[in-house]
């Protein structure tokens, strides 16, 4: 380790020895309770010191004059993302042990991060997305990834990650289904658990979120919700109170959205009554990025700041993030006028401290700097991500056995926009490599096999390429200078002299939670771009911008774009005509006003037929078989109106698999796709996810054979975007499923996955017929490999009530296991089914176990039962 970073985290270490000897209070002493220690620091504390306890910077506080009077901080956001292992790990030291000599009761801080597929920082290790790790259907290989996550984000000082996303995606448009575990409420519970479970036993918080559901009208992000209470408290709370009462969840994040009219963020009923009182969660609760300031300038209930901050304390929304906006001295003031009630501050303010002693910060808040980069470059941790991408692929067609491909294959041609570059999906780290599909499957086929690889096409509007420094030259820059000049500000309206004036060869950042500049700010900033267009080639273009909030574009005096307000990630486009050789004045003007930030001034050169295709039709005709690798564009701020594949992606698979030539589609990202146009022209259709740093590698295994896919959808894929939102387990309807021009039926249902061999089922039982309420039962089914390679199946257990006093779903998944077969194997699967299995919300909304008969399912998916069996619950005596 260098000296320049052992030295600081020895004497850090000193420090807290030093500190150890003198302490004097009672808080002091780790031998007394939680509980004690919190009471006693309590009562010693300032209202400006309480406060601060529910703040939260993302800011460099060593880089500050006054840590806000020195009465400390709550938390501090992932400011050490981008840092190398061991510097990210001394930083947290270095925060810590400021806290402790500059703050007069040296409270320690909460550092935080984002974890949903692995910590979100430089070089830790990048797991597939959640909606791959749900696809596993395996809760132990859940517990395990988690495990791993935890141990890296302590290793670097985190001790809280915003994860898990346990929102139910019933609505595939949403561009934040890829961070769920799919549409199931059992199945989303029982990935929570595990997730939650695991990463609390390494001693870092879990924050399930976005409480209670995140996505309203047309699969919108953070769109206004109106559910009924039995909606809520059948499909959207459920997954909530397990990872709460089961794993133990420490927080709950509040959603950005109202309910009803009252913003989630100050809904006392969702964050008091359900969470505390009901569920009995001793924990804290903080806020979405900036949806505490939501409550007034998003949606409109509080008439200013001191309001808001009333609002969302005395709701019972405990901690602000990620910086401080309403809980500073709106609070402070809200508190003074008696708006805000000190008992609901000193009840956050508990909260929040149970959590640091119980984290054990205050005895020991430092890590072990030598050691963090031999837990991150782990090669188990690596091997583990390989085996989480190959058991969450799903193979969703195979006819006339295509796949796996063939051993005597003497040629291969891999086509697509994105089989050569790794896409990990929404909330990634960086600075792994990552090994793409064209690189896996080369490093499989072998030196007898050749593979010829051609991009075929774009990925679409959505992915429009920024625009080169070679068209580009700055106002006032020097001869031969290409770029445009960038003026940044650090307030929101561009107004004054720039903070800073520099050379930008092009606009394509992506500052995250962080800043252009050191003199300007994570928030509150804008910038402006100036100089001159110039295109080598005459033509139409697609001329735009894409960011994170606000922003104007203007060509040559023409306000060509203008979308000046806050808004999540957007692109921003107008068709021009644009000629060659011509010097075209461009302006682009950006606001950043809080959370994610990122500026892109993009382009891209529309032709009547894209060349590429002809190119990769050729290579098609040349091969033994083909493989085209699509994707889509989503995210966070990026809804789908339209779930088509973008560009021409689909010209493309049609063109190839004209050719006759065998062809295979690989699909990478993280929601439904669909497949009107293209699906009987191929032969097998695998979803590989966003399959994380190993992905490459672990597709080529499933198309060659190496591994025999077992994954199963946890969404349903719709024949139409028409049809959405569908999902498996809806109530009975009062007429029928189907519309005039199209079956209700999906395209591939949920719990859907095929498999290189094929299993039989049998003998399906129950331990007892007749069940007294309150009792559990066994019930089992045997299931043998009736194909002649060894394979894997998620065996679903669902339930259904032929009768019952209200309506209930048509089938409800209450039970999955996944077991390994070897061919001509067998083996008996039992499932417990407990009272709560049984139960439903009566006409009161009270949960019963209602008497009547039951039926068990036994399926290798929502729609292809296998066996069945019934048991008649009987009612008391």
């Amino acid at each position: 380790m260098r000296p320049s970073i052992l030295i600081p985290v020895l004497l850090a270490l000193l420090l807290s020895a030093s500190l150890q000897a003198q302490r004097k209070f009672p808080f002091q002493d780790a031998r007394l309770s939680p509980a004690k220690r919190v009471e006693d620091l309590l009562s010693r504390m300032t209202l400006e010191e309480k406060v601060a306890q529910l703040r939260c910077l993302t800011k460099d506080i060593e880089a500050m004059d006054s840590l806000y009077g020195r009465e400390g901080i709550g938390g501090i956001g992932p400011i050490m993302d981008g840092l190398p292992e061991a510097a990210a790990a001394a930083k947290a030291n270095r925060i810590q042990s400021l806290l402790q000599r500059t703050t007069r009761l040296g409270i320690p801080a909460i550092l935080h991060s984002e974890s949903l597929h692995g910590f979100r920082g430089y070089s830790a290790t990048i797991f597939p997305q959640a909606i791959a790790l749900a696809s596993t259907w395996d809760t132990a290989l859940m517990t395990r990834v988690a495990r791993t996550i935890g141990k890296e984000c302590r290793a670097r000082g985190i001790r809280q990650v915003l994860a898990p996303v346990i929102n139910i995606a019933r609505d595939v448009r949403w561009g934040r289904v890829e961070e769920t575990y799919g549409e199931d409420t059992y199945l989303t519970s029982r990935m929570g658990v595990a997730y939650c479970s695991a990463i609390e036993g390494e001693g870092v918080l879990t924050t399930p979120k976005h409480f209670a559901a995140n996505v309203g009208d047309g699969g919108r992000d953070s769109y206004p919700i109106h559910f009924t209470e039995r909606l809520l408290r059948e499909v959207y709370f459920p997954a909530f109170k397990a990872c709460v009462q089961e794993a133990g969840a420490s927080s709950v994040m509040a959603a950005y959205n109202a309910l009803d009219g009252i913003p989630c963020s100050a809904n006392p009923w969702l964050l008091t009554q359900v969470l505390r009182r009901e569920w009995g969660f001793a924990g804290f609760v903080v806020s979405d990025y900036g949806s505490v300031a939501g409550i007034m300038n998003k949606h409109f209930v509080a008439a200013n700041e001191t309001s808001a901050a009333a609002l969302g304390l005395n709701a019972g929304l405990d901690v602000e993030f990620p910086d401080v906006y309403i809980y500073g001295p709106p609070l402070l003031a809200a508190l003074k006028e008696g708006k805000a009630k000190t008992t609901a501050l000193d009840n956050a303010v508990r909260r929040v401290l149970h959590a640091k002693f119980r984290l054990g910060l205050f005895e020991n808040p430092f890590v072990a700097v030598d050691s963090v980069h031999a837990i991150s470059a782990a090669p188990e941790h690596r091997a583990l991500a390989l085996e989480a991408a190959r058991k969450g692929i799903v193979l969703l067609k195979n006819d006339d056995k295509t796949l796996p491909l063939k051993k005597t294959l003497r040629s291969i041609a891999l086509l697509g926009p994105a089989a050569d570059t790794t896409l990990f999906g929404g909330y990634s780290g960086w600075g792994r490599e990552g090994i793409t599909v064209l690189q896996g499957i080369r490093d499989r086929a072998g030196s007898g096999t050749t593979v010829r690889f051609s991009p075929g096409c774009a990925f679409g509007f959505n992915s429009l390429p920024p625009i080169p420094p070679e068209n580009l030259l700055p106002s006032g820059g020097k001869p031969g200078e290409h770029g445009l000049k960038g003026e940044f500000f650090a307030n929101m309206t561009l107004q004054g002299e720039p903070a800073v004036v520099r050379h930008d060869p092009r606009v394509h950042f992506t500052w995250g939670m962080g800043s252009p500049d050191p003199k300007i700010p994570v928030e509150h900033f804008s910038a402006r771009w100036t100089g001159s267009l110039v295109p080598a080639v005459s033509g139409t273009y697609k001329l735009g911008a894409s960011t994170d909030d606000g922003m104007r574009l203007t060509l040559d005096g023409k306000l060509l774009l203008n979308s000046w307000y806050d808004r999540g990630a957007t692109l921003d486009y107008a068709t021009v005509r644009l000629e060659a050789g011509r010097s075209y004045d461009l302006r682009l003007e950006y606001y950043e006003n809080t959370g994610w930030s990122f500026a892109s001034l993009v382009w891209e050169l529309q032709v009547p037929e894209d060349p590429r295709i002809a190119d990769a039709v050729q290579l098609a005709r040349q091969s033994d078989a083909a493989i085209v690798v699509a994707t889509i564009s989503e995210g966070e701020g990026y809804d789908r109106a339209n779930l088509d594949l973008p560009g021409r992606q689909e010209e493309l698979i049609r063109a190839v698999a004209a050719t006759g030539t065998p062809t295979a589609v690989v699909l990478i990202g993280g929601s439904a796709v669909t497949m009107q146009r293209w699906k009987e022209n191929v032969g097998a259709i695998l979803m590989a996810w966003y399959p994380g740093e190993e992905g490459g590698r672990a597709v080529a295994d499933v198309l060659f054979g190496g591994e025999n896919p077992a994954g199963k959808l946890p969404i349903t894929f719709p024949q139409s975007v028409g049809q959405v939102p569908l999902y498996y387990n809806h109530e009975p309807t009062g007429r029928g499923d189907s519309y005039v021009d199209m079956s209700g039926k999906p395209l591939f249902p949920f719990g859907h996955g095929l498999s290189y061999t094929t299993f039989e089922y049998s003998r399906p039982a129950v331990s007892e017929t007749t069940l007294a309420q309150g009792k559990t039962v066994t019930a089992s089914v045997t299931v043998r490999n009736a194909g002649d390679v060894k394979g894997e199946e998620v065996v679903q257990l669902y339930l259904r009530r032929p009768v019952s006093s209200v309506t209930q779903p048509v089938q409800q998944l209450r039970g999955f296991r996944r077991i390994a077969l070897e061919p001509g194997a067998v083996q008996t699967v039992e499932f417990s089914l407990t009272p709560d299995d049984f139960s439903l919300y009566d006409r009161n909304l009270r949960r019963v176990e209602e008497p009547g008969k039951v039926e068990i399912q036994f399926a290798n998916s929502s729609t292809d039962i296998r066996q069945t069996v019934a048991l008649e619950i009987l009612g008391r005596r």
